[in-house]
């Protein structure tokens, strides 16, 4: 696994590092270019709603899109093999990076099992009985 942004994103990425042993944190140390050709080479992509999300549906990478704020009937990652996570509550989207309501309950209560069902689904890995 290897975590991706820019160096603003290091302290997020740094504590996900710290919890996932073996995490490679590459955030703030790429160009471009160098998270292109890595995220193309991946054999999937797990992304909020961003440019890379997009770079990896444009490379062809599986993607599965997690939308908070944003919404994915605006900003649809554009490939083939996406899944998008979203729970559409009825505050959302709101489109601001800090919660006008206070709680951020958009991404607070996306569960992880959502996000990984969705990679299971691109990955072709059958659901646990």
């Amino acid at each position: 696994v290897a975590l991706f942004g820019s160096k603003n994103d290091r302290d997020v990425t740094a504590e996900i590092a710290a919890l996932a042993p073996g995490v490679v944190d590459l955030a703030g140390q790429t160009r471009l270019e160098d998270a292109i050709d890595l995220i193309s080479a991946a054999r999937l992509a797990v992304s909020n709603d961003s440019g890379l999300m997009h770079v990896a549906a444009a490379v062809g990478t599986p993607i599965v899109a997690v939308y908070g704020s944003t919404s994915p009937e605006n900003t649809p990652p554009l490939g083939e093999r996406r899944e998008l996570v979203w729970l559409g509550l009825s505050c959302s989207p709101c489109h601001q990076k800090v919660c006008p309501l206070g709680h951020l309950n958009c991404l607070k209560t996306l569960e992880v099992g959502q996000v990984a069902a969705a990679a299971d689904r691109l990955l072709d890995i059958p659901a646990a009985a």
